[in-house]
């Protein structure tokens, strides 16, 4: 009688580990994920009987050899960038995930000449709280699951970092790093920005975070139209960084209200 494998978590053997050296030419990928992706991938990793690391190079040797279909990945890969996204896009989007000249109507406002265009910035949003000069509290942004949304969750929330965590390193680097000595008592929201942040495309030398309500630069005045966004976006100069493209414009209305685009948005033939 052959033995069941009990289900849980795939073992792993520490001593094969640690003798193994990856041949040449291969590379290390890093990702960042919430707990709720990281658990969604264990759950599937389980299933699979296999480690984390094991199912992502399974995804890409079948991509590789050509036995997985490209096209329904990327499709899948587009339904999951809709669930992150977090402020709306102004345009609505083709299958292709790029914006076409359709206005979204929760963004009337922004083409009705409302709110203030600001850089984008490319982080991670944190919030920092500020008492007599110095930060008492870093908390990072947790969004709804994708079951809570079903239930009818919408907004995302703040929830504390652990400076035990290895997944809040940088952004306990970024806030350390920031000069807070004169932004006033209370909570701001900001942009965690840095050398190990999101790719970090501004080429910043060192990690800091920057608050949207006291230093996002401002854009005087932009278009407000598909085309004229289009071709502002392919030559719009960073504020925070010259020398360096804006990644995008986020429109802030008064009452709270956001809305975005980005460079990468619209088609490469465009």
């Amino acid at each position: 009688m052959s033995e069941t494998r009990g289900r849980g978590r795939p073992r792993k053997d520490p001593q094969k580990l640690a003798r193994w050296t990856p041949p040449e030419g291969w590379s290390r990928l890093v990702a960042w994920v919430s707990p709720e992706e990281k658990k969604a991938l264990k759950h599937v990793a389980v299933e699979a009987e296999v480690s984390v690391a094991d199912l992502v190079r399974s995804l890409a040797g079948g991509l590789a050899a050509g036995v997985i279909d490209a096209e329904e990945l990327i499709r899948q890969v587009r339904k999951g960038t809709q669930v992150m996204e977090k402020i709306p896009t102004l345009f609505e989007r083709d299958d292709r995930f790029r914006v076409v000249d359709r206005p979204r109507a929760e963004c009337a406002w922004v083409f009705e000449g409302e709110g203030t265009p600001t850089e984008k910035l490319d982080g991670t949003n944190v919030r920092l709280t500020v008492r007599s000069g110095q930060v008492v509290r870093v908390e990072k942004r947790r969004n709804p699951s994708k079951a809570q949304k079903l239930r009818g969750v919408v907004d995302g929330w703040y929830v504390d970092t652990d400076e035990h965590a290895a997944d809040d390193k940088w952004i306990l680097a970024a806030a350390g790093n920031t000069d807070v000595s004169a932004w006033p008592d209370g909570e701001h929201p900001c942009e965690a920005l840095g050398p190990r942040i999101q790719g970090n495309p501004l080429a910043l030398d060192d990690h800091l975070c920057v608050p949207f309500n006291l230093e996002v630069p401002v854009y005087g005045d932009v278009p407000r139209t598909y085309t004229g966004l289009r071709d502002c976006l392919a030559a719009l100069e960073s504020r925070y960084a010259p020398g360096h493209l804006a990644e995008g414009i986020v429109f802030h209305h008064p009452d709270g209200r956001r809305a975005k685009i980005k460079r990468k948005d619209f088609p490469r033939s465009a």
